[in-house]
């Protein structure tokens, strides 16, 4: 499938900019594989959409030649992908043994309490969602947060959060 028929699919929801990006990802394997980029055409979505929809789904699986529940398997299946819109900050705590033991649940209710949301939950203004999350891999660092699903933040005492949503709140679009 071509860039400018991919963008005229009618599934498609994607800029030619997104088909790029998807192209560039497709080429690090051989052709006979190309479904292997299923997992960095999905983050492409979530990076430019803020979740992967059914739509989004659809998109890739046209473009890589799958089934789309073979696209819905992997979409599910880590919870790196968000299933719904969620706020502009997304902030994953992790709440793992070896960061519980290291206040990660105290930091988790902290941010839900300043930000005024249940675990899970986005505030009303769409600025943050808070979420809780398995291991990130910084065990030695806890507690640990991940934000946006990029940008990993640890030793998080209650004056680093209320510091972090300060900061993140004055970056807001």
């Amino acid at each position: 499938m071509t860039l400018s028929e991919f963008s005229k699919a009618p599934s498609a929801i994607l800029s030619d900019a997104t088909a790029a990006r998807f192209a560039r990802e497709v080429a690090k394997y051989p052709a006979d594989q190309k479904q292997s980029a299923v997992m960095a055409c999905l983050a492409i979505l979530q990076q430019e959409l803020g979740w992967v929809s059914s739509e989004s789904e659809a998109a890739v699986a046209s473009y890589l030649g799958m089934a789309p529940m073979a696209v819905r398997e992997v979409s599910t299946f880590y919870n790196m992908f968000n299933q719904q819109p969620v706020g502009q900050f997304k902030l994953n705590v992790c709440t793992n043994l070896p960061c519980q033991l290291r206040d990660g649940q105290k930091a988790l209710d902290h941010l839900c309490h300043k930000l005024g949301i249940e675990p899970g939950g986005t505030t009303a203004d769409g600025l943050f969602t808070v979420q809780p999350c398995e291991c990130l891999g910084a065990c030695a660092d806890a507690p640990v947060m991940l934000v946006n699903d990029r940008q990993m933040i640890s030793f998080m005492s209650h004056e680093r959060l209320d510091e972090l949503v300060d900061t993140l709140k004055a970056q807001a679009r």
